[in-house]
């Protein structure tokens, strides 16, 4: 018997699981002269690892830890620790808009790593909608190659270690399930982040004057009474965030709402404008347009093939 799909409202709540996750983003700029990195990290992991494991136990999911894959999970944690530790720092100078956009390259990297370590086949019409999202992030970048400042692509690093360890998921989603791998992630989280408290929690490190990097070495509960309910709070519309989009994919079509993930700039951009009065230059809003732009083809022409790996659900 065949489920009836709920469209409609899978398109709502991708949508407002996107919105949430540009507030969470907006809050990191509000804490990061107060906290560090790590130290955020920390709480937005235990509060969105409390909410999982009340989630799952609603829904009566069984916790399995146990993976098929213990080298591989190792490895995709500490690609998606690290790569969202990169997106982190980008807020701290970037605008959210600019931040995000740069993000979703993401496909663009999942592509080429399939093709890679996956063995996918890509024509030509691929590849070039690979070299035109490039193009994107290009413009969007706008290097000045005499003075480039190379913090920039911090959330192109975020996005490529995101498609190492998406194309690693891919591998082991065979054996290990989703919840499994959500798990991983949460603890691994937890586990590197108190290792950073133990060897940099006293802030030994924080020799520096730039606000970036005194918010990736501060000594840890400088500010936890303003800080700490901020970052409690991101673990907790995080967590929502994903509940939405699960739900969104459960009851809708993932090759309609799954195109609705790029209103996530949209949100970034409305955001940013709202809270912070950034409003992207022209040439910020050309970039965009290609990157999406060429995400999408990328994700047309992996829904005709049935190769849909570029544009699997992300998992901030």
């Amino acid at each position: 018997m065949t489920s009836v799909q709920n469209n409609p409202k899978g398109i709502l709540l991708i949508l407002i699981g996107m919105a949430v996750f540009s507030v969470q983003d907006a809050l990191i700029k509000f804490i990061y002269n107060d906290s560090a990195l790590y130290e955020l990290y920390l709480g937005r992991t235990l509060a969105a690892l409390f909410f999982l494991f009340c989630y799952m136990k609603f829904s009566k999911q069984k916790i399995i830890l146990k993976t098929h894959y213990p080298l591989l999970t190792i490895l995709r944690i500490i690609l998606f620790f690290f790569g969202f530790s990169f997106f982190y720092i980008s807020l701290t100078y970037m605008s959210l808009a600019m931040a995000n956009a740069l993000f979703f390259s993401s496909p663009f990297f999942v592509s080429i790593l399939a093709i890679i370590f996956l063995k996918e086949k890509v024509g030509i019409r691929r590849w070039s909608a690979i070299l035109t999202g490039f193009i994107g992030v290009f413009i969007v970048l706008n290097p000045n190659f005499n003075d480039f400042d190379y913090m920039k692509l911090a959330p192109v690093a975020c996005a490529l270690c995101y498609a190492a360890s998406m194309t690693i998921t891919k591998y082991t989603s065979q054996k290990d399930s989703s919840y499994t791998q959500m798990l991983h992630l949460y603890f691994g989280a937890t586990i590197i982040s108190v290792l950073f408290f133990i060897f940099t929690g006293e802030g030994q490190f924080n020799t520096f004057e730039d606000p970036t990097f005194q918010f990736i070495f501060r000594e840890w509960f400088t500010n936890p009474t303003y800080a700490w309910p901020i970052i409690v709070l991101m673990g907790f519309i995080g967590a929502f965030a994903f509940y939405c989009i699960f739900n969104a994919y459960s009851i809708a079509s993932p090759s309609v709402v799954s195109l609705y993930e790029y209103s996530l700039i949209i949100w970034s951009i409305l955001i940013g404008y709202i809270l912070f009065d950034n409003i992207p230059t022209l040439r910020t809003f050309i970039g965009v347009g290609i990157i999406i732009s060429a995400g999408i083809y990328i994700y047309l022409r992996e829904k005709t093939k049935d190769q849909m790996i570029a544009t699997d659900t992300p998992n901030r």
